[in-house]
């Protein structure tokens, strides 16, 4: 049975969100070209900037793939083989899973998630029944089963940009995946050593958020570059005592999407305040004196 984590307050955050009670921040400085924050607890959007705009995704398409194999329901124990389809011919992006790397389909999804390894996730559209073609059908069906109708995907790893969404579809993607504890725990995991024709390899997460931060208490998270999509992001994290769903996309520069969400904890500090949460109650948010 799918974790059912979250699916209550999704279901009222994708009720609450519309242009008419997003609340603009043309104060806030942010670089990313489109945002779109959510305070989770409350389904109140906080920041939206070109929210509906269509545009790359780069490798947050993993998020989506996550949810294709797992839905499968396949033997996360079988053995999946890395071969020659997997390889990306046309950007020839590096990865450390050289062709005849063997692991187990569980593996797989986590250096997918957590490393964003494309020939793993190249690897598991492969093995999906009736094979890559019949898995990008499942990846674009589940995202008109989500409501995400904007999007659409033309690859499982997010190299081709093709595979396109917006902010706004990418938060109902971000809901879908909080409810599955193996893409949570996935996504979040800070680094795994596996072994790859005889040699232990260390793979981390590509978010420094998660390997070194002490504001955040990181639930998932996804980062994605290419030349196309740009730095993008997607986190559901809790701060000053908010949980937050957050997309930044196309940001410039490395640091920039990390960067974006900081300037959002700093706003949110500066904008609101809320006590601290006791069991079975949580505080409404309120305006903070000027």
């Amino acid at each position: 049975m799918p974790c059912t984590h979250g699916l209550i307050a999704a279901f009222a955050i994708l009720l609450a969100i519309g242009p008419a009670r997003v609340q603009a921040a043309e104060d806030l400085p942010l670089k990313s070209f489109a945002v779109l924050v959510v305070d989770q607890d409350t389904g109140e959007p906080l920041i939206s900037k070109n929210a509906d705009v269509v545009v790359p995704i780069a490798s947050l398409t993993k998020l989506m793939t996550a949810l294709v194999v797992l839905d499968a329901r396949q033997p996360m124990n079988e053995m999946l083989e890395i071969s020659d389809d997997d390889v990306d011919h046309e950007k020839h992006t590096h990865s450390r899973l050289v062709v005849g790397t063997r692991l187990s389909r569980a593996d797989m999804l986590l250096l997918a998630l957590m490393s964003s390894e494309n020939r793993a996730a190249m690897s598991l559209s492969r093995a999906y029944p009736g094979g890559r073609a019949a898995f990008i059908a499942r990846m674009n069906a589940k995202a008109r089963a989500l409501g995400m109708n904007s999007s659409h995907f033309a690859d499982p790893a997010g190299l081709s940009a093709e595979t396109t969404s917006t902010a706004r579809d990418l938060l109902r993607l971000v809901s879908a995946a909080d409810a599955q504890a193996v893409i949570r725990n996935d996504s979040t995991h800070t680094e795994e050593a596996v072994l790859v024709h005889q040699h232990r390899l260390k793979f981390v997460n590509t978010n420094r958020m998660v390997r070194n931060n002490r504001d955040w208490d990181i639930e998932l998270q996804k980062t994605g570059f290419t030349n196309e999509a740009g730095r993008c992001l997607v986190m559901r994290a809790t701060t000053l005592n908010h949980t937050l769903s957050m997309v930044f996309l196309n940001s410039v520069g490395t640091l920039t999407r990390f960067a974006d969400a900081r300037r959002v904890r700093e706003h949110l500090g500066q904008w609101t305040k809320r006590p601290l949460r006791s069991a079975g109650n949580v505080a409404s948010v309120t305006k903070a004196a000027p």
